[in-house]
């Protein structure tokens, strides 16, 4: 068998002391010059000194310049978000913003959009792994007599972190544990897996028998849609929900509220067809444009995205339109939403810092029903193509 020839690899500069300096960004593109032929001097044009990236990025280099629209006003009734905002949305994709902004002037020519966020809770799910099925069993109930423990040690990593519950699920000798936490105004997977992990610790130390585990067993389902988290909430599960009036549809969007309610029908028996994660016509794209103007962690359009379109045609012909985004991720303070371009935009929506994520969360769902409107609207009136051929072309 012969040895596969290796050649040195070419190491990207970095100082060990102070990596996040104007000088170690500098002389990282110039080796990508000198590596690529690539002038990065777009990359290079940023605002804010390199100095407050720590926790946020490793190999600095620059920024990704993404445009950023503004859609609005969109009248809020909720129990956090209440009055009028006009919703910063970052994206590439023309014709995203036009159409947001025609949803929210919808829902608020129709009296606004009431939001509830219903229910909470971030997961770690550890599996255990035990000696054969009757011990797991067995395992999974001194789990439940000695929760107050394991209450303790996990809220002892954390102040804003809190465990609400432990759900349990068997395969074999296989006992995975889905950890439920309220998080504050954290996203909280970092949060939670450091909970966790110290309840675990605690579990190993003093249960009686030998104990074997995985942190992470997969039904957290960390960045994935899953089904367990739409039937058990990942993040907050929110609710939107509006009355269309007829007359106001029929104006703005020039379209029936029975064919909709028929087109919608149709719609839903498709998307069942086809396996589709959601009952909803584009979710992610003003969760998207929304997450990337205000810091939160991209990846999670993977979970946040998820969501289940309600609907009713009322006997005065009014459309009621709900929408529940069941694994909405969000923060308003840690992680990205601290750099100065997010804040600034988390600001504007007034929901910058403690005691806002809930109020954020309202008004993420407020945006994804005028997306909804918007896009369902043009597809029965049939004008969705040229709205895509007129303002989301970009041809040189």
């Amino acid at each position: 068998m012969s040895s596969m020839a290796t050649t040195d690899r070419v190491r990207i500069p970095r100082d060990r002391e102070n990596d996040y300096t104007q000088h170690m960004a500098g002389a990282r593109r110039e080796f990508l010059r000198e590596q690529t032929g690539v002038d990065l001097s777009h990359v290079a044009q940023y605002s804010f000194d390199p100095s407050i990236l720590p926790g946020n990025i490793e190999q600095f280099i620059g920024v990704a310049q993404v445009p950023m629209g503004v859609a609005g006003p969109i009248r809020i009734h909720g129990e956090h978000a209440q009055g009028d905002f006009y919703v910063p949305l970052a994206t590439t994709e023309g014709s995203l913003v036009a159409s947001y902004n025609r949803g929210m002037r919808l829902l608020t020519e129709c009296g606004g959009v009431k939001t509830t966020v219903v229910e909470e809770s971030m997961q770690r799910a550890p599996v255990f792994i035990l000696r054969d099925a009757l011990e797991a069993r067995e395992f999974g109930e001194w789990v439940i007599r000695h929760f107050d423990a394991l209450k303790r040690a996990a809220e002892a990593t954390t102040h804003s972190g809190h465990l609400i519950n432990i759900g349990q699920y068997q395969v074999g000798p296989l006992r995975y544990l889905r950890f439920n936490y309220t998080t504050g105004d954290a996203a909280g997977q970092n949060m939670t897996g450091k909970a966790t992990f110290a309840a675990c610790q605690w579990m190993e130390k003093n249960y009686p028998g030998e104990l074997k585990y995985i942190l992470s067993g997969g039904i957290d389902t960390d960045k994935k849609h899953s089904h367990i988290n739409m039937l058990l909430t990942r993040g907050k599960r929110v609710v939107a929900e509006a009355v269309i009036r007829k007359d106001i549809f029929k104006s703005l969007m020039g379209a029936d509220t029975r064919e909709m309610f028929y087109s919608r029908q149709v719609q839903s028996t498709g998307a069942f067809l086809a396996g589709s994660s959601s009952i909803s016509a584009h979710a992610a794209n003003g969760l998207a444009a929304l997450f990337i103007a205000t810091g939160q962690d991209a990846a999670n359009i993977a979970e946040s995205q998820a969501a289940i379109s309600y609907s009713q045609l009322l006997d005065n012909g009014d459309y009621y339109w709900s929408i529940t985004l069941t694994s909405l991720i969000v923060a308003t303070y840690g992680g990205g939403t601290g750099l100065p371009t997010q804040k600034q935009c988390l600001e504007m929506l007034g929901c910058y810092g403690d005691g806002k994520a809930n109020k954020f969360a309202e008004i993420c769902a407020g945006v994804v029903l005028a997306g909804e409107t918007s896009l369902a609207g043009a597809v029965l009136h049939g004008d969705w193509v040229d709205a895509h051929e007129k303002l989301g072309r970009n041809r040189p």
